[in-house]
């Protein structure tokens, strides 16, 4: 089940006939994956370009000690961004 650009859909796999949807249908399950993947690319390039130098600060860190605990990854960070304190599980 899926709704996108492509329209409401509700596929089954075919079994050993392969899917049950044309070739039009095909392309435009394609190019909406192709979308969300290129969505996912783009930001996920502009959070690290954004946090360079924090993650220049890890790597430095991590090819000195080659390890790293949690406390010091949170030390290291918190010099970059705000670190929300951590939930209790509910």
């Amino acid at each position: 089940y899926g709704m996108s650009e492509a329209g409401t859909l509700v596929f089954e796999d075919g079994g050993f006939q392969g899917p049950s949807y044309s070739e039009d249908v095909s392309t435009k399950i394609d190019t909406a994956i192709r979308a969300i993947s290129d969505e996912g690319y783009k930001t996920a390039l502009e959070i690290m370009t954004q946090n360079r130098p924090c993650l220049d600060h890890l790597a430095d860190e991590l090819t000195e000690t080659e390890t790293m605990t949690g406390k010091r990854l949170r030390e290291i960070v918190s010099q970059y961004a705000e670190i929300p304190e951590k939930l209790a599980a509910v």
